[in-house]
């Protein structure tokens, strides 16, 4: 059972990024002028990144003050995300 919940919560930044695809032009208006590459790599490797960087362009039209502190701490979500599966090795002895 927890890992179902923790498959869930992993998904949930993924799931929020196609809902806004899906139902709007939400990410659109965000990568205007960038190839089509970023936002799907940003859904597969930085989907909290992504959601950040598409709010701050969307709410200040670049990357400036509140926007850069939201868009570094959901680098370090998505950075902790992704070292979160690592296992700590335990030394022998």
């Amino acid at each position: 059972m927890p890992c179902v919940v923790i498959l869930l919560l992993l998904g949930l930044p993924r799931l929020a990024l196609f809902l806004t695809w899906m139902f709007g032009n939400y990410l659109e208006r965000a990568f205007t002028g960038v190839s089509v590459l970023w936002p799907i790599l940003g859904f597969l490797f930085m989907p909290v990144t992504t959601l950040a960087y598409a709010f701050s362009m969307n709410q200040w039209g670049e990357i400036r003050g509140l926007g850069t502190v939201l868009v570094i701490v959901a680098v370090l979500i998505d950075i902790g995300m992704l070292g979160a599966s690592r296992r700590k090795r335990v030394p022998a002895g």
